[in-house]
């Protein structure tokens, strides 16, 4: 019969560590180590079908080609000038494209009379596909960085306006209705209980966006620019350097990845009481 004391299996217990922490350490390091290897196995599966079979450099170059191609891009300096354009352009786009949002979004979400009067409209503006305008804007705005950020920024709009709305919405009824009986003011229940209900789609919807931003600057470039990262894939294109536009490929999901990355940052420091936002990535 084990004659141990509570306190002395407490012990034991608190020695151990949280449970399920060990697993979930095992978890990540092993997915981790899954991720090198199929990353591994497909570039070096990469250059061997293409060493092998003499596949022409034009239609797949080896993954060697391209990452000599970025190297000599970067160290001359030609790829870190218009990579600056496009990173300028893209997040000054999404900059306006979210403010537009947030104030469009926040004043229908909050009168039943502006959602009842410009929700047609803005589902009707969402169906359009925003690559039609791209011509549109061009003309207006030029072939400068004008026109890209134009372009961006209406890309970008459309995903914070929609999740605003659905924010603002999604707040519990019973406790605007507690507010409204201690006679609090509009504005009070905006900040007490829709404005922290509405952050978690609102912060979601910039991790949209922000992507949204990146390929409106980059159709931007391809209809019309004289500088940016979409303007030096057509110049590689012309010349069949394919090398290049795949170096250049990469350093657009750096962008991207690296602008989710830093939107995913704010959003678990922001929305810090939701579990969801601590604990999982953003759900899309």
């Amino acid at each position: 019969m084990n004659n141990r004391t509570g306190s002395e299996w407490s012990a034991d217990v608190k020695t151990t560590g949280p449970v399920g922490e060990e697993p979930g350490s095992n978890l990540n390091r092993n997915a981790f180590i899954l991720a090198i290897i199929i990353f591994v196995v497909t570039v070096g599966g990469w250059e061997w079908i293409v060493r092998y079979f003499e596949v022409p450099e034009m239609i797949l170059p080896m993954p060697s080609a391209i990452i000599t191609s970025l190297w000599k891009g970067i160290v001359s300096g030609i790829y870190l000038y218009h990579f600056m354009v496009t990173f300028i352009e893209s997040l000054a786009g999404f900059g306006i494209g979210a403010v537009i949002g947030l104030l469009l979004g926040g004043l229908i979400g909050t009168s039943p009379l502006l959602e009842r009067a410009f929700y047609p409209f803005v589902i009707s503006l969402q169906t359009v596909p925003k690559v039609a305008l791209v011509p549109i804007v061009i003309i207006w705005f030029g072939y400068g960085i004008g026109s890209k950020i134009a372009i961006s920024a209406t890309i970008a709009a459309f995903p914070v306006l929609a999740n605003t709305i659905v924010g603002l919405r999604a707040a519990p009824r019973e406790e605007i209705d507690l507010l409204t009986a201690y006679t609090a003011s509009r504005w009070q229940i905006f900040r007490m209980v829709q404005l922290p209900q509405a952050l978690p789609y609102i912060l979601v919807s910039f991790d949209v966006a922000i992507v949204l931003a990146v390929i409106g600057s980059i159709v931007g470039e391809f209809v019309g620019a004289q500088a940016g990262l979409g303007f030096l894939i057509l110049q590689r294109s012309l010349y069949f350097d394919t090398a290049g536009e795949f170096a250049i490929i990469i350093l657009l999901s750096g962008m991207g990845v690296g602008l989710h990355l830093l939107i995913n940052f704010v959003h678990h420091r922001i929305v810090f009481w939701n579990p969801q936002s601590t604990n999982q990535p953003p759900q899309h």
